[in-house]
């Protein structure tokens, strides 16, 4: 591969360049979450390695020359953009998804208020404690209520995605435990969505009162003329979508969604949240969810995801980790992270009334950070609030939380209640 190592100069050049990575990317992807899959992980466990494995801890250790030939001599921009869109097609998806009937559920209501509640303010109460104890070593130029806020919300993030994948293969989506994981989630990713668009305004605005009380506004006025005023045409056009001839009403469905993005990168809270807005306004619309989840999410799935996880991996750096100190705030990061979730939520769930087996099977689902935590420290990495080494924190943070929550669930289900839908 020694033709590498010339850096391309011309477009033809820079997209042979770019082919190469995608080939890469989506052969490593497909072949990582195989692998995980043989273990007993998800698939996305298997994805979100893949994208460690080709950055600079394992590929760039291994085959420096041809790492930095291949991912290194050329601009990192068609990468960064592809990453971009494919997140805002993620989101969207994940606001399609979002199944609001179940806050509407009349059982098991205290638990979902308790389990929720506390999943929600307990870790970040722990991740804001992490954040005053570790600005001074992570981020001293940053200003504290920005870092302090957004460790906050790095905390006490779930996520929801890969917990409806692990529900669907163990099989107990529609069991006690996963209807009550999934509710919470739902309630406890809404919240830890605008927590973060708070701080992303926050962090943009440089705690300049008026320009921080303007940009609030900015988002509530979208939030309100979008929810009145366009998504009446935007269910018009996904009905349309789902027709024989719904090929132009797919296409402005994805310029509205892209106008979307645009929109929330104007005012100031990223451009995930214009996505995840423009799915949330659809998911009324089932048989447009239907149609989505049949023709795009699969490539949704196998193409633009796989090249997130990379683009996150890229910049997650474990060699970097060099001294022991680092190691150790990484240690604790974790212990924040696990004893806030799963011990808040299965406090929560016992003080509500859950048996002790359905609430540590309940917590160690709530547990799990997965794609929405690589997420949040992405735009945390992007704004300029954490340095490159907690943002690797973060991201071995999200592996380990993700991966615990599969086997626990293994050993802790046969002692749910009779009746119980047991892992397949």
């Amino acid at each position: 591969m020694s033709f590498l190592a010339a850096a391309p100069e011309s477009a033809d050049a820079a997209l042979s360049h770019f082919l190469l990575q995608l080939s890469l990317i989506l052969v490593v992807a497909r072949a990582a979450g195989k692998a995980a899959r043989l273990v007993g992980q998800p698939q996305v466990v298997g994805e979100m390695v893949a994208g460690i494995l080709l950055g600079p801890t394992c590929f760039g250790s291994l085959m420096p020359g041809t790492f930095h030939a291949l991912f290194e001599t050329a601009s990192p921009l068609p990468l960064s953009i592809l990453s971009q869109i494919g997140l805002i097609l993620i989101l969207f998806q994940i606001g399609l998804e979002f199944d609001f009937g179940h806050l509407r559920e009349g059982g098991n209501r205290r638990a979902v208020r308790w389990v929720a509640a506390v999943g929600i303010v307990f870790p970040a109460l722990l991740g804001a404690g992490f954040g005053w104890l570790s600005r001074g070593t992570f981020a001293p130029r940053v200003p504290g209520p920005t870092y302090v806020s957004f460790m906050a919300v790095a905390l006490c993030i779930t996520a929801m995605p890969v917990l409806g994948r692990i529900l669907l293969e163990l099989g107990i989506g529609r069991s006690r435990v996963g209807v009550l994981a999934i509710t919470c989630a739902a309630v406890g990713d809404v919240a830890g969505w605008l927590m973060l668009a708070a701080v992303t305004a926050l962090a943009q605005a440089r705690l300049d009162g008026g320009f921080l009380a303007l940009r609030f506004g900015a988002v509530a006025l979208f939030v309100a003329g979008t929810w009145f005023a366009v998504r009446p045409l935007l269910r018009r056009l996904a009905r349309r979508a789902v027709s024989t001839d719904g090929a132009a009403a797919v296409g402005l469905l994805l310029a509205a969604l892209f106008v979307f993005g645009w929109a929330t990168q104007e005012i100031g809270i990223h451009v995930i949240f214009g996505g995840f807005w423009c799915g949330v306004l659809l998911h009324e619309e089932l048989a447009f969810v239907a149609w989505w989840r049949e023709r795009a999410s699969l490539l949704v799935g196998v193409f633009f995801l796989p090249i997130f996880f990379t683009y996150t991996g890229l910049h997650t750096d474990v060699n970097g980790l060099t001294a022991a100190s680092l190691w150790g705030w990484c240690a604790l990061l974790l212990v924040v992270a696990v004893v806030g979730k799963f011990g808040g939520c299965w406090a929560a769930g016992r003080v509500a009334g859950l048996p002790p087996a359905e609430a540590r099977c309940l917590a160690i689902l709530m547990n799990t950070r997965g794609l929405l935590e690589l997420v949040v420290a992405a735009v945390g990495y992007q704004l300029g609030i954490i340095p490159q080494t907690l943002f690797t924190m973060l991201v071995l943070m999200a592996l380990a939380s993700t991966f615990l929550t599969t086997p626990c669930l293994r050993a802790w289900l046969p002692a749910t209640r009779p009746g119980e839908p047991q892992p397949q």
